[in-house]
């Protein structure tokens, strides 16, 4: 039997697109949640014999929680009805930014739900992970296919259609992998920026020698959660003379009013991946995912 999509509703557009471009056929999981807050789900594949062998599971992991709950769930029952091979796309990877303890007794999530994973699935493939001090996600999640592709390329020629010779700053040191990657495929001029963080929503933000008066800048992130660094870049570049200050990001996380507060510090347009489904999505990674995943899925053959 050929291999199935599963996904959930929440997130149908997306996985449908994936489907489409790896020629897979899809089936949705129906959610429902008790008063006391458990989780029950239900697979459209009712017996064993319905099971293929090999399941792709879609699920984008913003908000978490309860989603890292369901995969245990759904890749504990597959594998209980007879399915020998388990592949996560999970273009949105969360808990990878904690990999080092700063503070006695803290929790380091990054290789427990990477271990985590790798104990529930036979490959895992994501989009621009969170790595601090890791070079490659199989050293957070130990599996031979293990992928992490990138959304830079994708956001650069959108860049490049929207915006004419354009400055590509990155928002802190972080990001500058990000804007190299987006240079490398425009020719685009990039710096960074320098950031000092003083907790979760309070940073300061210091403007890389550069000269950006009159200049259409683009701020390059793999991800906006707060949106305050973004929102400080914003600010300083256009109290020293930039023409306009954009945003491109991968994963549209904007938490509470984040989308708010980059655009009362004078952001124009905000351009995502649909990594995470936002209304700021601009870019589909079905064709980057489906290559990534028919890679995977011929080697298991």
């Amino acid at each position: 039997m050929t291999p199935v999509l599963l996904y959930c509703d929440d997130e149908a557009a997306a996985a449908r697109r994936l489907a489409e471009a790896a020629e897979l056929s899809t089936a949705a999981i129906e959610r429902h949640r008790f008063p006391d807050e458990e989780l029950r789900l239900t697979l459209p594949l009712h017996d064993a014999s319905a099971f293929p062998e090999t399941l792709v599971v879609y699920r984008s992991l913003d908000r978490p929680n309860d989603k890292l709950v369901e995969l245990l769930l759904i890749a504990r029952h597959a594998r209980a009805r007879g399915v020998r091979r388990l592949v996560l796309v999970a273009p949105y990877l969360a808990y990878m930014r904690q990999d080092i303890a700063f503070h006695p007794g803290e929790v380091v999530s990054q290789p427990l739900i990477g271990h985590f994973l790798a104990e529930l699935f036979d490959a895992v493939i994501t989009v621009d992970p969170h790595l601090h001090r890791i070079e490659r996600l199989d050293q957070a999640i130990p599996l031979e296919h293990a992928i992490a592709l990138s959304g830079a390329p994708r956001l650069a020629e959108l860049i490049a259609e929207k915006r004419e010779n354009p400055l590509l700053l990155g928002p802190d040191e972080e990001a500058l992998q990000w804007v190299r990657q987006a240079a490398g495929i425009t020719g685009f001029e990039v710096g960074v920026c320098h950031k000092t963080r003083n907790g979760d929503r309070n940073v300061a933000i210091t403007l890389p020698e550069i000269d950006v008066a009159d200049r259409h800048v683009v701020l390059m992130d793999d991800v906006a959660s707060s949106g305050h660094t973004l929102a400080r870049a914003a600010e300083a570049l256009l109290a020293v003379g930039a023409a306009s200050v954009d945003v491109a990001v991968t994963h549209a996380l904007f938490a509470d009013d984040a989308l708010a507060v980059i655009e009362a510090a004078g952001v124009g347009e905000v351009w995502s991946t649909d990594a995470i489904a936002h209304p700021s999505n601009a870019i589909a990674l079905a064709p980057l995912l489906a290559a990534a995943l028919e890679r995977v899925l011929a080697a298991a053959q």
